[in-house]
Formats: C-alpha cells, structure tokens, sequence
C-alpha cells in the first residue's frame, strides 16, 4: 500500500465521520421532537475526535519530517562547504610546497 492510498483512506474515513456525526446529529433533532439524544452526543464526539487526531497527527509528522529534512540538508550543505575548504586549503598549502622547490 502506497503512502498516497493510505492517507486517502485515513482522510476519507475521517471525513465520512464527521459527515456521518452531522448527519446523525440532523436526523436526532428533527425526529426527536428537537432534542438530541446523549447516545448521539457520544458519537459525535467520538467521530470529531477520531478526524482532530487523524488531521493532528498527521500534520504534525509531515511537519516534523519537514524540519528534520531542511536541517539534514543544511548539515550537509555546510560538511561539503567545509570538506570543500579543506580541499582548497590542502591544494593551496601543496601548490605553496611546490613553488618553494
């Protein structure tokens, strides 16, 4: 299962939650003489919870893996500017050995 598919179906089945607890939470008041029943409650806040943390969590991997991402790369940008240097330096010091001789 590719990571495309799966966040179709953790996104798919959290909005069909929150469809389904509005849904329920409509056809409650409307056939219960304008009352919601506390078994409807219940599920509406379980569905509302269940899409916060598929949404939350989520969010908050892609944006840790983000920020784990951009400093590995600035870490690497800055080992090959500084291999680069010493590279540089080294090339110097012998071209500096060689013109003594």
């Amino acid at each position: 299962m590719t990571t495309h598919s799966k966040e179709a179906i953790q996104y798919g089945s959290a909005i069909a939650m929150v469809g389904s607890g509005i849904i329920l939470a409509f056809l409650s008041f409307f056939l219960n003489g304008y009352n919601i029943a506390d078994g409807v409650l219940w599920y509406i806040a379980q569905a509302l919870t269940y899409a916060g943390a598929i949404f939350g969590v989520s969010v908050y991997f892609k944006t840790k893996l983000g920020e784990f991402e951009s400093k590995a790369r600035e870490e690497w940008r800055k080992f090959m500017e500084e291999r680069d240097s010493e590279e540089q330096i080294q090339r110097a010091r012998s071209q500096m050995v060689e013109d003594e001789k």
